[in-house]
């Protein structure tokens, strides 16, 4: 084509030329942008692998699985038998992951899972609670743990990433609830101390028993003697198994020990040691 009478190129060829330098500014742009992924391919592939990349001055890997403890942002509430009182779990969760994964990483995954995790845990306290009375704090603590114990880890998952959750839990009672509780334990812990107090005086004597059972033990030939040898080890026999009685009766019943123990067996002595 050629151009107009007045020298002017004719509008065909001005749109030509202006599509053929978007053509080139375009090529020119790809070729720029293909240098900076050539460049930074491998810094974007480490970045979506939740690696560090390699280079001088990359800090060194920690060495184990990368763990992050969170509590839960409050405590749970689950109610007791009657839904008066109320338990109060203290929730705290360990976090890690299988996988190679920066610490800012598993944090949003933390953040994005541990409301199913308090979810979870909610519902298994709900489920031991709710057959307790409200003073058994202690006995929901125990269920959670055992709970906990048969399914120690818990999985979630998001695409490809799995992350894993260790819970832990601690029971605290209402607080409204203290106030009535506080005689009650008072006096269990009064009762308490007697039965030891009870239980020392008994085991100093039969080991004093044993000891002058051993001293008259030489003197056997004298009739006397060993009336009075046969006699305590007799009496120590018997306060023996006063003390396993004793025990084992506390072993069955341990709350509600006895306001005054069984008095030991006595034995009467046949002669005195001065033959009278």
């Amino acid at each position: 084509m050629t151009d107009a009478p007045d020298g002017r190129p004719r509008p065909t060829d001005k749109w030509r030329h202006r599509g053929i330098r978007a053509l080139v500014v375009a090529r020119d742009g790809s070729v720029r942008g293909w240098r900076w992924w050539a460049r930074n391919w491998d810094r974007l592939v480490a970045a979506l692998q939740d690696e560090a990349p390699v280079g001088s001055g990359a800090a060194p890997t920690p060495s184990g699985p990368l763990i992050e403890q969170r509590d839960a942002p409050r405590l749970i509430a689950v109610p007791a038998r009657g839904y008066v009182y109320s338990f109060y779990i203290r929730a705290t969760f360990a976090w890690s992951s299988p996988a190679s994964m920066r610490a800012e990483v598993l944090s949003w995954y933390v953040q994005y899972f541990q409301p199913n995790a308090i979810q979870r845990l909610t519902r298994l306290a709900a489920d031991a609670a709710r057959d307790l009375p409200p003073h058994r704090a202690g006995d929901l603590e125990v269920a959670l743990q055992q709970a906990l114990a048969e399914d120690p880890r818990w999985h979630y998952q998001r695409g490809d990433i799995v992350i894993t959750c260790r819970p832990d839990a601690a029971v605290r009672l209402d607080e409204r609830i203290m106030p009535a509780l506080q005689p009650h334990v008072d006096r269990l812990v009064k009762l308490e101390y007697q039965f030891e107090e009870q239980i020392r005086k008994a085991r100093y004597a039969e080991e004093l028993s044993r000891q002058w059972a051993t001293i008259l033990n030489d003197d056997a030939d004298d009739q006397d003697v060993a009336d009075a040898r046969d006699q305590m080890l007799t009496a120590q026999r018997e306060a023996a198994r006063w003390i396993t009685e004793l025990l084992r009766r506390h072993g069955d019943h341990p709350p509600d020990p006895p306001t005054t123990p069984p008095v030991p067996p006595q034995s009467r002595p046949s002669r005195s040691l001065d033959g009278e």
